[in-house]
This record gives C-alpha cells, structure tokens and sequence, in this order.
C-alpha cells in the first residue's frame, strides 16, 4: 500500500461492524444500507489484502487478523471523537482555559489566587492538570504549563515566572518552644525534605552551618506534604518561598532566614507559539505574571 491509509468510509464502517458483529447494526448506526457496509468492508479488505470477518448464515465474526486490527481502529475512532468533543467544546466556551503544574504549584500558589482571576475573565472555565510530568501541548489540550526548571523548551516560548530560592520555615509555636534565631539551632530540629533531599546540605553550606546532619529527618514526596508537616510543628521544612508566600504572611509559619539560596532553577510560564492569539490565553498569562510581581513585592 506505500504507506497509504484505507479510504475512511471503509474504515469506519469495519469498525462499526466489528463493535456490533453486525452489518445490519453497523448500517443504522452509519446512516447508510447494510449493502453498503457489505460493499466497504470488502473493498477495504481487498485493498488490505487480508479478510477480516469471518461470514456465516447470520452470523459475523472477527478473524485472528480481524481482531487486532478491530483493537487498533476502536482506540483510534474513541480518540478522534474524544479530540473532536474536546474541539467543539472550547468552540463553544473561548474561556475555557487548561493549565498544567505540579501538584505543590497547584494547591500551593494557583488555586487560593485562581478567584482572583475568575473575577477578571467571569465565566473563565478553568481546568488544572496537576502532574510532575511534562505534557505535550497539542495532545493534551494544555494551553498554558507551569513548569520548574532552566527555562529551556525547545520549539516552547518560556517566560521566567518567579524565583526558586529556598528558605527554611517553621511553625510559630514550635519556634518558641524550640528557638532557631541562628542556623546552628537546627541541630535542636528535625529536618523536614521534600523530593529533593539535597536541597538542605546546599542551605546548610551556604549559610557556613557545619556540623549537621544535612539528610536526617523524614522525606515527602512532594513539597506539600513537607509544608504541612512544619505547619503542624513537626519540624522545619527547607522549601521554595514562593510557595509559602501566603502562609508567611498570614502568619501560619515563620521564615526566620528570609534570604534565600538560589538553586538556579525557577518557575516558568511555558506556552506554544501562537497560544497567546486566544484572547482569554493572553489574559491569564498576563494574570499569572501580575500574581508572581505582587509575590516578590511582598
């Protein structure tokens, strides 16, 4: 076949008549005669050069050959309806708008700000995939990612959104019970890690803090359970100040080393070119950036 694809009609009806085992089935579902479904079906196993049902008195079958290729077409037809679905939704609702960060980014920093936005944009149907994984744009549906790194997505616009230096934090009860007023007081503290474990020793050598144990204490997997974890005082979270902005100033931990140690690394808006020709697109990523300037004015 040269790599050429069957005609779609014929495809469409194999598939309908092998979900029903049924011509005539496939027929009412398709709108055409069961003739017809009869006539696709076997130019498109002419064309293939393979038979695909087994035909007997009342009675339609999948062959061996029949049944994967039955598997490999349903997949396909559920995946161009759900695109299809999806394509005439956002049709219907230019605001609704899908955005992609980690799960500490989403509960942390994007969800309490989002009623902010939805005051701007009223109406603004708001869908947040909250996965460490990278997403792929056109597959996904994702307008706008949140995504932590250098900034470098090849083929991706990339704006610099806030900052990843990090700072200790402790509960304000358990700082009184147990001072830190000086890096040194942590050998008093559990240390509390998220994912990444390393991230104590690189604060500890930078504010010149030796003789502790940068790596005992406990591991969460991800920076929301580190945070709520010295919130209920069970010891001091290293994270990234940008994600305890809010807890800072309400008072629910303390920073008491507010300057913090760069990684190098940052948050950063990422969008595909062209994604900002969507006016409600624009509007959020002009949002997100106004929310990250208040955050390091604060």
């Amino acid at each position: 076949m040269n790599g050429r694809l069957p005609s779609l009609s014929g495809l469409r009806a194999f598939e309908a008549a092998a979900r029903h085992l049924s011509v005539t089935l496939a027929a009412g579902e398709l709108s055409v005669t069961p003739g017809a479904v009869s006539l696709q079906i076997r130019e498109l196993e002419q064309s293939l050069g393979v038979q695909l049902f087994l035909r007997r008195p009342r009675q339609l079958s999948l062959t061996e050959e029949g049944e994967g290729y039955f598997k490999a077409m349903r997949s396909a037809f559920r995946m161009m309806r759900e695109a299809t679905d999806e394509l005439l939704l956002r049709a219907r609702s230019p605001a609704t708008l899908s955005i992609s960060c980690t799960p500490t980014f989403a509960a942390q920093w994007l969800v309490p700000r989002l009623p902010n936005f939805e005051e701007r944009v009223p109406g603004a149907d708001i869908r947040i995939g909250a996965s460490n994984r990278l997403v792929d744009f056109a597959r996904d549906g994702v307008d706008i990612a949140i995504r932590h790194g250098f900034g470098r997505y090849e083929g991706l616009v990339s704006e610099r959104l806030l900052d990843d230096d990090l700072v200790p934090v402790i509960a304000p009860a358990l700082r009184e019970s147990t001072p830190l007023d000086a890096p040194g007081d942590l050998a008093h503290h559990v240390l509390i890690h998220d994912v990444h474990r390393q991230d104590w020793r690189l604060w500890l050598e930078a504010m010149g803090a030796t003789g502790i144990d940068a790596l005992r204490g406990p591991v969460f997997t991800d920076s929301n359970g580190a945070i709520e974890a010295a919130k209920a005082g069970d010891g001091v979270a290293l994270v990234r100040l940008s994600m305890v902005a809010r807890e800072i100033r309400e008072r629910r931990l303390v920073a008491p080393f507010p300057r913090g140690v760069s990684t190098g690394l940052a948050y950063y808006i990422v969008y595909p070119p062209g994604a900002l020709d969507r006016p409600a697109v624009a509007a959020l990523r002009a949002w997100l950036t106004e929310e990250a300037r208040a955050v390091r004015g604060s």
